[in-house]
């Protein structure tokens, strides 16, 4: 199957998204507020309304990306470069700045399953840093001069979306507990982000390193 990256990216791209998937930030403390104000149902439409996100971003990359390898491969090898210097830039901020973790725990008004899809969505589809965050991390997984680079990329997206939703929904099932345990526990979401550093800083070597061979 040419659309599916070789053991050796897959292993390295499974174990950031694991990373990531447990790290704390904007979309799990979405998830885990909706949980408990809103009942499980709303948690889970939160989760799937960010993975629709995800789901936009990895086609716009796939068909963004490739475009780009075939008219200008050395503006994709700047993009890579920058993307390199943009997950260093992501590591330096876990280590400074930590996650936040900071879920809502009140009883809110009640809101239709829709709305908590449309939070989630809006939390991934318009943010920023995600746009920016998969422009220069799904790239780092397939080569500038590879063919299949666009179904690799899709691929990838996807392969994104079904590590996390395993790591995602426990969360969500346990909202209360894992709510409880990261505040009581600061010194556990604190290894997150030294693990979410190194995985950050070792592919912006990675990349740093092929482009000059």
């Amino acid at each position: 199957m040419t659309f599916v990256p070789d053991i050796s990216t897959l292993l390295q791209f499974g174990v950031a998204t694991v990373i990531l998937a447990l790290t704390p930030g904007p979309d799990m403390t979405l998830f885990v507020s909706r949980a408990l104000s809103q009942g499980r149902g709303a948690g889970f439409a939160s989760m799937a309304g960010a993975f629709s996100g995800i789901l936009v971003h990895t086609t716009l990359v796939a068909v963004g990306i490739s475009a780009l390898i075939v008219a200008a491969p050395m503006a994709f090898l700047a993009l890579k470069i920058l993307g390199a210097a943009y997950l260093v830039y992501l590591a330096w901020h876990a280590l400074s700045k930590g996650s936040a973790f900071t879920p809502a725990t009140g009883r809110e008004p009640r809101l239709s399953l829709a709305r908590s899809f449309s939070a989630g969505l809006g939390v991934n589809l318009l943010n920023p840093k995600i746009i920016l965050f998969f422009m220069t991390f799904l790239p780092q997984f397939v080569s500038a001069h590879d063919p299949h680079a666009p179904a690799k990329l899709f691929f990838l997206g996807l392969l994104f979306i079904a590590i996390s939703i395993p790591i995602t929904a426990p969360v969500i099932l346990a909202a209360e507990r894992f709510s409880a345990a990261m505040k009581a526990n600061p010194k556990v979401t604190r290894v997150i982000d030294y693990l979410l550093a190194g995985v950050f800083s070792a592919f912006a070597l990675k990349i740093l390193a092929a482009q000059t061979k």
